[in-house]
């Protein structure tokens, strides 16, 4: 993810058409089992979870230039979840754990409650290459969509194959994959877990050009069982390749919350398109017709790389059992966001996790990692 430097550049994907599973297709509605009338239900991500899901990065990903300074990142990812929940390390090799393994210790983690798998992948962004998991009645369903790497700008055959592999090797318990052939991403959906999507029209229009909003919204609402879809028509930021993922943008913070990025800077490039996304979000209702509570995040001072502006938004938080992880930029604006976040999260601890080696590759916390309900793994 990210706007590379050529040395880093993977090769694009040579077929952004081919389908996950050959004849394969998802109806936009699945049926329910009469023996089992409730239908499945997508969690909102402040539900109980079993672990959070993530990759190791190594050499043969993105991260290899400045690898040292990401791994730092990851350790310090890792020990803030593990205060909390268990995490499932993916990683490339047994020489790899191994070494994973004695980073962790030697930051003294506790490793109990980290277990490794192994997978192939080309990078880290799990919560684009990671399933989508829903209740299915005492189970799980794991939406399996097609990674193409974000419309095809960067190889992705190994990350389209993750969840897979995954399946296959008996990661998941109770659980019944189902790949969808549609190109999709885990960060350019959020839910509230009663049913509204929310979401942003450039993303999914540049995934599928030729569909219309209608079409899009059946299939997302069919595929998700969600009974509203909530479009965003603005919000951006610079050096992000996701086409706006919405998890850069807005959150659920509960059914009638949504915290979203702000730009207070009139001077600053994303002043006009951030204010007409949060006039867009204030006028937008909950299902009981209110208007939604409201959490503007502050704007950090703009952070640049060889002179290419970086994507640092604090709406890409990750939500774990009684925490909330931030990304940290080392911005004065850092404490704001963390006081805006203690006020919509108010019953979990929130903690600062420093992220700024991440946005190189244009992307934060919440894009790295990918959490698994309740029961889905041991």
């Amino acid at each position: 993810m990210g706007a590379r430097p050529a040395s880093q550049r993977r090769k694009p994907h040579k077929s952004t058409e081919s389908f996950k599973t050959a004849g394969y297709h998802a109806p936009p509605f699945c049926i329910v089992d009469a023996m089992n009338p409730a239908p499945p239900r997508f969690p909102a991500e402040w539900e109980p979870q079993s672990a959070i899901l993530i990759a190791w990065p190594h050499a043969d990903t993105d991260w290899a230039e400045r690898l040292g300074e990401v791994e730092e990142t990851y350790i310090a990812l890792v020990a803030a979840i593990t205060r909390f929940q268990p995490v499932l390390v993916c990683v490339a090799d047994d020489d790899l754990q191994t070494y994973a393994e004695a980073r962790l210790r030697s930051a003294r983690v506790d490793l109990s409650r980290v277990r490794f798998v192994p997978a192939a992948y080309d990078d880290t962004w799990l919560r684009d290459s990671g399933p989508i998991s829903l209740r299915d009645g005492s189970g799980f369903r794991l939406l399996d969509f097609r990674f193409t790497g974000w419309g095809g700008k960067f190889e992705a055959s190994l990350d389209d194959q993750l969840v897979e592999h995954l399946d296959q090797i008996g990661t998941f318990l109770n659980s019944t994959r189902q790949p969808i052939d549609f190109a999709l991403e885990g960060g350019a959906i959020e839910t509230d877990g009663d049913g509204s999507l929310l979401s942003t029209w450039q993303c999914l229009h540049e995934r599928h050009p030729a569909a219309s909003r209608e079409d899009i919204t059946t299939k997302l609402a069919g595929w998700l069982h969600q009974d509203r879809v909530l479009w965003l028509d603005h919000g951006y930021l610079e050096g992000d390749d996701t086409d706006a993922h919405i998890d850069t943008l807005a959150r659920f913070a509960a059914p009638d919350a949504i915290v979203f990025q702000a730009c207070d800077d009139p001077t600053d490039s994303h002043y006009a398109e951030l204010k007409a996304m949060g006039d867009e979000i204030a006028a937008l209702r909950t299902r009981d017709g209110q208007p939604y509570r409201l959490f503007p995040l502050p704007w950090a001072k703009p952070i640049l790389d060889g002179g290419r502006r970086l994507a640092a938004s604090y709406a890409n938080f990750l939500i774990i059992n009684g925490a909330v992880l931030m990304p940290g930029y080392g911005d004065e604006a850092d404490s704001r966001a963390q006081a805006v976040l203690a006020d919509a999260f108010p019953n979990r601890e929130i903690v600062v996790v420093p992220c700024r080696p991440l946005i190189w590759q244009n992307g934060s916390l919440h894009c790295i990692t990918m959490q698994l309900p309740q029961g889905l793994v041991a």
